[in-house]
């Protein structure tokens, strides 16, 4: 059976808990670019975007977790 990748533009969404609208504001493009990218191959320089986008979200709120513990 084929392991499909899921797609980084919703994967983004869904851990940011965002819409691709709200995305695409928070990165300064053209909500129709989100939707060429979800559609579409992604240029890498995108890819790298919304990766870096999780991984800080990620962090902000391991932080704010550790910040409540101490």
């Amino acid at each position: 059976m084929e392991n499909k990748e899921e797609n980084l533009v919703k994967k983004t969404c869904r851990e940011l808990g965002i819409t691709q609208k709200e995305l695409a504001e928070k990165i300064g493009v053209n909500p129709k670019t989100i939707s060429n990218w979800q559609t579409k191959k992604m240029e890498k320089y995108a890819e790298v975007l919304l990766s870096a986008l999780i991984n800080e979200d990620k962090y902000f709120k391991a932080m704010e977790l550790f910040t409540l513990k101490t």
